[in-house]
C-alpha cells in the first residue's frame, strides 16, 4: 500500500454491493481514501481498479485480525478519521425454528462486529480528538417484529452499544452516530431476496450522502441518532 497520509482515511466495514459501494464511491469523490473490510474479496472483483479504493479480507467478528489489520492501515496511511459500521446477518424465523446457533451468529455479525472495529479505531480517533463512527442500524433496532427474534435482539444492542459510546467518547471529539433505516434498501440482496418495488426502497447514493452530511456537521449541531425512510414508508 502506497502511503498518503495527505488524505483523510475512511474505514467501510462490512462493505457489500449496494450502500457499502455507495459510500466507497461518496467518500472517494470527497476526497477519502477508502478501506472496504469484508469476510470475502467479491468486492475487490468489483471495485478494485477504484482509485482509492483498497479492500481488506478480515472476519469482522475476530478482535484479533480486525486490531491486526486497522494498526497496519493506520501505520502506513495514518489514523482512519471515519468509520462506517455496516455488517449484520438477517436472518427471518419463528422463534421456535430460531436455534441458540443462530441467535449468536447474528449477534456476532451484526453486534460484536462493531464493537471489533470500534475498539480498533476509537485509540487513534482518540489521539487526534476527532473522527466520526457510524453504525447501521434497522427498523429492528427500535421494535421487534415476528420472525425477527435474533435480528432484534442485535440491532437493539447496536442501538445501546452507539449510545454507550457517544455519551463516553463525544466530549472527547469523537462523534457517533446511530443510523437507522427504517426501510428496504434498493441493492441486489435485497431484491433477490424479496423483489420490493423500487419506490419503496431506500437509495443507496442517497443513503450514502446522507452519511456524509453526517461526517460533515460542525460540532454544534452533532446528530446521534437519525432515521431515514422512503417516503411511502409506514412509521
Amino acid at each position: 500500500m502506497n502511503s498518503k497520509k495527505d488524505q483523510p482515511v475512511a474505514l467501510i466495514a462490512g462493505v457489500a454491493p449496494g450502500l457499502g459501494e455507495s459510500l466507497v464511491r461518496r467518500f472517494i469523490a470527497e476526497g477519502y481514501q477508502v478501506f472496504g473490510m469484508a469476510r470475502s474479496n467479491r468486492m475487490q472483483d468489483r471495485l478494485g481498479d477504484l482509485d482509492g479504493y483498497f479492500h481488506i479480507e478480515c472476519d469482522l467478528t475476530d478482535p484479533e485480525a480486525v486490531s491486526g489489520k486497522i494498526n497496519e492501515i493506520e501505520a502506513a496511511h495514518g489514523a482512519f478519521s471515519v468509520a462506517v459500521c455496516n455488517a449484520h446477518k438477517l436472518h427471518i424465523a419463528s422463534f421456535l425454528e430460531t436455534t441458540t446457533d443462530d441467535l449468536e451468529t447474528v449477534w456476532q455479525n451484526t453486534c460484536f462486529s462493531a464493537m471489533t472495529v470500534a475498539k480498533a479505531v476509537i485509540p487513534s480517533m482518540l489521539s487526534q480528538k476527532t473522527g466520526t463512527i457510524i453504525f447501521t442500524g434497522a427498523t429492528a433496532g427500535l421494535r421487534g417484529g415476528a420472525k425477527f427474534s435474533a435480528f432484534a435482539s442485535a440491532k437493539f444492542a447496536l442501538r445501546g452499544f452507539a449510545q454507550a459510546l457517544a455519551r463516553e467518547f463525544q466530549p472527547q471529539g469523537i462523534h457517533v452516530v446511530h443510523a437507522i433505516l427504517d426501510g428496504l434498501l434498493w441493492e441486489e440482496q435485497t431484491i433477490e431476496r424479496f423483489d420490493p418495488p423500487q419506490e419503496k426502497c431506500l437509495d443507496p447514493d442517497a443513503v450514502a450522502e446522507a452519511y456524509m452530511g453526517l461526517v460533515l456537521q460542525d460540532q454544534s449541531v452533532w446528530t446521534h441518532e437519525i432515521d431515514f425512510r422512503p417516503f411511502t414508508e409506514n412509521f
